[in-house]
């Protein structure tokens, strides 16, 4: 089953579009969950054209309740996507670091806002550099783009939601290292464990070592082992929603557009101490 080509795009394909006469808005996510921000990485180098826009600022809202990158306020998200030149019906292309995860993110965000017109660079700026497309330092000044949120596009879970999809509504998929599962260590969270019910399938599994997804008969086998086939109702977790972004990404990839995302993940479900924790075995 070939890949849609409105998910994800190779660097072929979006070195010919960047040459065309109407080139997709490309936003430089690079991130890391610990460590320095990706800006100093954007302007050692980027990909032509490129805004850099920053996952924790301005595409999430403030650590809390919520988890750690919850959800962002409409009107704060609008404001960034308009000054990062995002235009209504205009084609997005996001980037990150290699790994995929902050521009699925991004991706996610950008769609569940209401705009269909994004997609994912398929191994992010290692993959365009190893190919030997041109890269700049030089920061553009785009346009201010005319972007309206209209928050919807893709179904979220909350708490709540996700305790029901993992105790038999459906199948829950949380995409934590094993170990993290498992209950064995935590090494960002307080709490360490899974919501009862929920499968393990790591996004590992999911991508190739160089940070690419994997076919969408492999992906429909692997998450098929753990439950997952087009009969039940599907949502993912990790630890802030943003590996499950990646996750909800690999379910579209594998015919799932339906898939929700549990935005807070685990950092919001440990915020209640009334909320169960499953460890394995179990304690």
């Amino acid at each position: 089953m070939p890949v849609p080509d409105d998910l994800i795009v190779d660097v072929a394909a979006l070195a010919a579009e960047l040459r065309s006469a109407a080139p997709p808005t490309l936003l430089d996510v690079r991130w890391r969950l610990a460590g320095p921000p990706g800006r100093g990485d954007y302007a050692a180098g980027h990909l032509p054209t490129a805004v850099f826009i920053d996952l924790d600022a301005d595409l999430s809202g403030p650590p809390g309740p919520g988890g750690r990158h919850p959800l962002p306020d409409p009107a704060r998200l609008q404001a960034a996507l308009r000054a990062a030149g995002v235009r209504t019906g205009h084609p997005v292309v996001v980037y990150d670091g290699g790994d995929g995860l902050a521009a699925a993110r991004v991706w996610w965000t950008l769609r569940w806002a209401g705009h269909d017109a994004v997609r994912l660079l398929d191994g992010g700026y290692p993959a365009w550099v190893a190919a030997g497309e041109a890269v700049t330092t030089e920061v553009p000044t785009p346009p201010t783009g005319d972007i309206a949120v209209r928050p919807g596009g893709l179904p979220v879970l909350d708490a709540e939601g996700a305790a029901r999809l993992a105790a038999g509504e459906g199948v829950l998929v949380d995409v934590r290292a094993a170990p993290r599962y498992r209950g064995e260590t935590e090494p960002i969270d307080p709490v360490a464990g899974h919501i009862p019910g929920a499968v393990n399938l790591p996004i590992t599994e999911q991508i190739d070592a160089d940070g690419r997804f994997r076919g969408a008969d492999q992906l429909r086998s692997r998450f098929a082992e753990v439950g997952v086939d087009d009969r039940v109702r599907v949502g993912a977790y990790c630890g802030s929603g943003v590996t499950a972004a990646q996750a909800v990404l690999a379910l579209h990839l594998a015919g799932r557009p339906d898939a929700a995302l549990y935005v807070g993940s685990w950092s919001d479900w440990i915020t209640d101490p009334a909320r169960p924790v499953a460890t394995y075995p179990p304690r």
